[in-house]
C-alpha cells in the first residue's frame, strides 16, 4: 500500500483534541490520519481531474432546445455550472466533512436535456431540478435516505466501490478514445479498442504517455503522482496540438491550447430563472412526474453510489460499511441539487473523479474546501478550463479504478446469493453507463435469491419496496407508452 492510502489511525483521545489547532479538530484531520498538504494535494487533484465537467456540461446543455427552441447561453452556463459546483463543494467540506467534491453530474443532466427540455422550458425543467433537491433533502432530513443505504447488505456496498472503479476507469478509457465502437458497423462488437478497431491520433498518444508516466510515479510512491501526471500530460498534449496537424474534434470537449487571456468576465445572467410548477402545466401532470421520478431515483443512487465507493477509498467506512456522519453527507447532496437547478446548471451531486483526490491522500473536507475555492475562482478563469484535455485527466481515472477494483477481493465469491448480485451490480455499472442501474439491479437479484432460498429473515425489510421502485425504473420506457408519453 502507498503512502498516500494509508489507512487512518484511530481518533486521538479527548485529551490530546485540545493540543491540535482549530484547523486540525473542525476537520479531525490527526484522526483521520491526515495531514493540510495532503488535503491540498488531493484537492488540487480532483479539481484538475474534474475542470473539464465545467466546460462539458454548458456543451451539452447549450447544444439543446427546449419545447419552444430556446436555447442557452452556453457562456453564461459556464458561469453558472462552475458557480454551483464550488458552492456545493463548499458546503460538503465545511459541513459534510467529507473528500467529495460536487458538480453537475452526466448521470442527471442528461434526463434534464433529453426528457425534461423537449416537453417544457428551459426555467421549467430547471424548476424540475430543484424539486429533485428538495425531495432528495427531504430523505435526508428524516432518515429515510440513510435507513435505505444502511439496508443494503455489506457485500453489495463493497460491490457498489468496485463497480465505480471499473466505471471511472471505463470513463477514462473512453474519454482518451483507447476505447471505442464500431459507429458505422452495428452488426459489431459494441465496443473495442480504439475507434472503429484502431488506434490512432495524438490524443490516444497522450493518454498512453499520461498513463504510463502516473504509473510509474505511483509506484515509486511520489507525492502528487497522479497531479504531476495531469499537469506534465497537459504540457505535452499543448506542444503536441501546437505542432502536429490535428483535428480540433479529436480531442473532445477541451483542446490543450494556451488560452488568448486567462480572466473572463462571469455571466449571472441565468441565475434563480426558474418556474417551479409550470412544467406541471406545460407537459401535464403525468409527464412531468415521470421526468421527476427518474431524476430523483438517477440522482439519489448515483450519488449513494459515488458516497459509498469514495468514502470507502478514503477508509471512512466501519467494517460493516457504514460511514459516520452520513446524515449530514446525504442532506449536503441534496442542496446540491437545488443550487444547481436554482442557477441552471443542473443538478449538483457529488463526482467520481473525487476518487482521485483521495487517491492522493484526501480524507476529510478540508480537500473539497481547497477543490470548491478552486471551482469558484474558474468563473474568474474559465479559459483555464479550456486548457486541460480529457486525455491527459483520463489516466488518473485509470489507475483510480485499479485501486478501487482491490475491494472485490472482500466479497465472498463461494456464496452465490452474494456472488451473484455483487457481480451484476459490479458489470452493469460500466456496461450500462450508469451507477443506478448497477445499485438496482444488485438489490432486485439478492432480493429474489433470498426470497427462492426461503430466506426471508435475511432480507431486511426495506428492500422490498426499494425492489418494486426498481422494477418500477425498469419498466419505465413500457409504462409511458402505455400512458402515451412519448
Amino acid at each position: 500500500m502507498t503512502e498516500t492510502q494509508a489507512p487512518p489511525p484511530k481518533s486521538p483521545p479527548s485529551a490530546a483534541r485540545a493540543d491540535r489547532s482549530p484547523l486540525d479538530r473542525f476537520f479531525d484531520l490527526t484522526g483521520r490520519g491526515t495531514t493540510v498538504p495532503r488535503e491540498i494535494r488531493g484537492g488540487v487533484t480532483t479539481f484538475v481531474a474534474m475542470a473539464y465537467l465545467v466546460v462539458l456540461i454548458p456543451l451539452i446543455i447549450g447544444d439543446a432546445r427546449d419545447v419552444t427552441g430556446a436555447k442557452l447561453d452556453p457562456a453564461q452556463l459556464t458561469t453558472m455550472v462552475a458557480l454551483s459546483a464550488g458552492l456545493s463543494t463548499l458546503l460538503m467540506g465545511l459541513v459534510g466533512n467529507a473528500p467529495l467534491a460536487m458538480a453537475a453530474g452526466l448521470g442527471v443532466t442528461p434526463i434534464v436535456v433529453f426528457q425534461a427540455a423537449p416537453h417544457m422550458t428551459w426555467p421549467q425543467a430547471m424548476g424540475l431540478v430543484v424539486l429533485e433537491g428538495v425531495i432528495i433533502v427531504l430523505f435526508a432530513l428524516t432518515g429515510v435516505r440513510q435507513l435505505i443505504m444502511d439496508a443494503i447488505p455489506l457485500a453489495l456496498k463493497q460491490a457498489v466501490g468496485v463497480g465505480i472503479g471499473a466505471f471511472i476507469a471505463l470513463i477514462g478509457l473512453v474519454d482518451a478514445g483507447f476505447v471505442g465502437h464500431h459507429a458505422t458497423a452495428p452488426a459489431s462488437t459494441p465496443v473495442t479498442l480504439g475507434v472503429l478497431g484502431k488506434l490512432a491520433g495524438w490524443p490516444v498518444l497522450v493518454f498512453c504517455f499520461g498513463l504510463v508516466l502516473t504509473l510509474v510515479l505511483f509506484i515509486r510512491k511520489v507525492p502528487g503522482a497522479m497531479l504531476i501526471s495531469i499537469v506534465v500530460s497537459t504540457v505535452f498534449a499543448i506542444v503536441v496540438n501546437k505542432a502536429a496537424t490535428i483535428d480540433p474534434r479529436t480531442w473532445g470537449p477541451v483542446v490543450p491550447k494556451l488560452p488568448d487571456s486567462v480572466v473572463a468576465t462571469p455571466k449571472f445572467d441565468l441565475m434563480f430563472k426558474i418556474d417551479l410548477f409550470g412544467g406541471f402545466g406545460r407537459a401535464g401532470i403525468v409527464t412531468a412526474s415521470v421526468v421527476l421520478f427518474t431524476l430523483v431515483l438517477s440522482g439519489f443512487f448515483d450519488a449513494m453510489g459515488t458516497i459509498l465507493g469514495v468514502c470507502e477509498e478514503a477508509g471512512m467506512t466501519d467494517d460493516q460499511g457504514r460511514l459516520p456522519g452520513l446524515s449530514r453527507i446525504l442532506t449536503v447532496d441534496g442542496f446540491g441539487a437545488i443550487i444547481g437547478g436554482g442557477v441552471n446548471g443542473s443538478a449538483n451531486t457529488a463526482v467520481v473523479e473525487s476518487a482521485a483526490g483521495v487517491a492522493e491522500g484526501a480524507r476529510t473536507g478540508l480537500a473539497s474546501v481547497v477543490t470548491g475555492v478552486l471551482l469558484g475562482a474558474l468563473m474568474f478563469l474559465t479559459p483555464l478550463a479550456g486548457v486541460v484535455p480529457v486525455g491527459a485527466a483520463a489516466p488518473a481515472l485509470v489507475v483510480v479504478g485499479a485501486l478501487m477494483m482491490t475491494h472485490a477481493r472482500k466479497i465472498d465469491w463461494e456464496d452465490l446469493e452474494i456472488a451473484v448480485p455483487a457481480f451484476l451490480t459490479i458489470v452493469l455499472m460500466p456496461f450500462t453507463y450508469s451507477i443506478t442501474v448497477g445499485v438496482a439491479a444488485g438489490v432486485l437479484s439478492y432480493t429474489l435469491l433470498k426470497l427462492a432460498r426461503g430466506r426471508i429473515g435475511e432480507i431486511h425489510w426495506l428492500l422490498y419496496p426499494l425492489s418494486l421502485v426498481f422494477i418500477a425504473y425498469f419498466t419505465l420506457h413500457p409504462i409511458e407508452e402505455a400512458l402515451g408519453i412519448k
